[in-house]
């Protein structure tokens, strides 16, 4: 793009409405950095108070993109946005997406677009309320976190995948891509099922089993058990995307799924040695379904393994290591087992 066309196109998102729902880890850093930058956007922050911080305060940005401190206009919820919007992201847990969709349909405009920052596959669910036409999913592959009402960290560097779940263009992506890149680099796809399938599996992994045991990412990939019960549950769903007709991407461009579970001694050797180093890469990591549940919350556990479940059921492909997971974290949310690494003993007939 030359220098004009560039300031050009500025200069026209600049007079875009831009709403953002949910100001935890990501919706905070990506507001911050949004607003630095001379956009028109306006928050939602769930809470009067938090709200008023946000405006008065601002919120403050830390880690390994510097410290910043930014003033957001900001309101309670969705439906005190101030006019229809352009563009609304939505950074809410997918959990509570639904309750809020009504009212982001009412201050969406007709030409508008919701961007999805979330974990799982949430689009269709989403578009049961929102015109599916109008709904932009995004993955994110860079980490954050929240360190009280904020006060938000920056704590891995990464990029944005966009696009539409059906892989249609869409005249709105390149201003979507314009408005991210203020974070951190963003990329259009042509296969964004593909990507977002990737993450899931990941996620489906990691935070499912963390919600599971009550461990740090370390800890639970020392232990042999629980690197089968990743690597099935990964054969499970890579199973199922083929029945599907996806084609998986890497995850963040390093984890080729397809090549991670190709058969035989030394490859089974090797996934073994490959999941141990992501454990000791991320061994403070605590998982965010684990975290829900330690404040009282429903995990996102149905738009995760509950995809992969639901989907082969459609297709004719059978779950049983994803089936378990999510039958003990139902049974953890409702108080009826309690987290801790015991419970992988129920998958030992499965593994």
């Amino acid at each position: 793009m030359l220098c004009s066309d560039f300031y050009m196109e500025k200069n026209r998102l600049e007079k875009k409405e831009i709403g953002l729902i949910g100001l935890g880890a990501i919706g905070g850093i990506v507001a911050a950095f949004m607003k630095k930058a001379g956009y028109s956007i306006e928050v939602a922050a769930k809470y009067e108070d938090y709200a008023e911080l946000v405006e008065t305060e601002g919120v403050s940005v830390i880690g390994i993109k510097g410290k910043h401190k930014v003033k957001i206009p900001a309101v309670p919820r969705a439906k005190d946005f101030t006019g229809k919007k352009d563009i609304i992201f939505l950074a809410v847990k997918a959990t509570d997406m639904m309750d809020i969709a009504p009212d982001m349909k009412e201050k969406l405009k007709e030409s508008g677009r919701v961007v999805t920052l979330q974990n799982g596959i949430t689009q269709p669910k989403l578009g049961e309320i929102i015109d599916p036409k109008k709904i932009i999913a995004c993955v994110i592959g860079f980490g954050g976190t929240i360190h009280g009402k904020g006060k938000v960290e920056v704590t891995s560097k990464g990029e944005f995948v966009i696009g539409t779940i059906n892989n249609r263009e869409d005249p709105q992506l390149k201003a979507i891509k314009t408005l991210l890149d203020t974070t951190y680099p963003t990329y259009i796809s042509e296969n964004m099922i593909g990507y977002l399938y990737a993450k899931l599996i990941i996620n489906s992994c990691i935070t499912s089993l963390g919600a599971i045991c009550g461990l740090y990412l370390g800890e639970m990939l020392k232990k042999k058990k629980v690197r089968e019960i990743f690597i099935k549950i990964m054969e499970e769903a890579i199973d199922v995307a083929d029945a599907m007709g996806i084609k998986v991407e890497p995850y963040a461009d390093r984890l080729d799924y397809y090549s991670f579970l190709k058969d035989g001694f030394f490859a089974r050797i090797k996934r073994h040695l490959t999941i141990r180093v992501i454990g000791f890469k991320y061994r403070k990591i605590k998982s965010s379904s684990l975290q829900s549940l330690e404040r009282g919350k429903p995990t996102e556990v149905d738009y995760l393994n509950g995809y992969i479940i639901e989907q082969g059921e459609k297709h004719g492909v059978k779950t049983p290591v994803n089936d378990k997971v999510v039958e003990i974290i139902k049974e953890i949310e409702d108080e009826k087992r309690k987290i801790s690494p015991k419970n992988f003993e129920e998958f030992d007939p499965l593994i």
